[in-house]
């Protein structure tokens, strides 16, 4: 496996782990909420600079997102919208 695939994974991984959607993540590290689902897709090659913003934006450390991860699969979040409180 590629790094840009390994990183695109490891997004998609922590980001659902954290319970964020891709909108709360492009908020937190200030990028398009599109740009987000590029990166997930593996259809992006993000800078340095970006990558520095999303492990922000997911609380953890740039090697993480480069880190291998054990399962194939990742798990989805419920579809829709949150409610309003």
């Amino acid at each position: 496996m590629n790094a840009r695939t390994l990183v695109a994974r490891n997004i998609r991984r922590i980001r659902v782990a954290r319970g964020l959607s891709q909108e709360a993540l492009a908020v937190d590290a200030e990028i398009d909420r599109t740009y987000v689902s590029r990166l997930e897709r593996n259809l992006e090659n993000p800078t340095v600079g970006v990558l520095e913003r999303v492990a922000k934006a997911l609380r953890c450390q740039i090697v993480d997102l480069f880190a291998p991860s054990g399962s194939g699969s990742v798990a989805t979040l419920r579809p829709g919208r949150k409610p309003r409180a």
